[in-house]
């Protein structure tokens, strides 16, 4: 039988909590009227940056350490293409959207990842 320590069971906990905050705001952001709170998306970056110490030393730490990298490689990305609204309607849109596409992929891959037990790790994920 096969215990986790109750660190482990605290971060894989948090970990989901994470994942579903993160799973609104993406699904928010690539369904049309659906908008979800940019209040949700730090809520769950505090989670990440709290439970990444807890976490240390095993892999929950890397599903932390992916969070916080998408979200911040998203806010870079919408930044980046902020300017395109102004200027031009549809290729603004079309950019936010990729990036949002894109968030969404991540997060369900972590989600899935999350779900075997398998860290977040370099060549095995993209």
């Amino acid at each position: 039988m096969h215990v986790e320590n109750p660190d482990a069971e605290g971060s894989t906990a948090w970990g989901w909590v994470s994942y579903v905050l993160h799973l609104v705001v993406a699904l928010g952001a690539v369904l049309p009227g659906a908008q979800a709170s940019v209040g949700l998306l730090l809520v769950a970056l505090v989670i990440d940056l709290i439970s990444r110490r807890q976490a240390l030393g095993q892999w929950q730490a890397t599903h932390c350490q992916w969070r916080i990298r998408t979200v911040l490689w998203a806010g870079l990305f919408y930044l980046l293409t902020a300017p395109l609204w102004l200027f031009f309607l549809l290729p603004g849109m079309i950019a936010w959207g990729l990036v949002s596409l894109w968030f969404l992929y991540r997060i369900v891959l972590g989600m899935v990842r999350m779900n075997r037990q398998q860290p977040m790790e370099w060549p095995d994920v993209g």
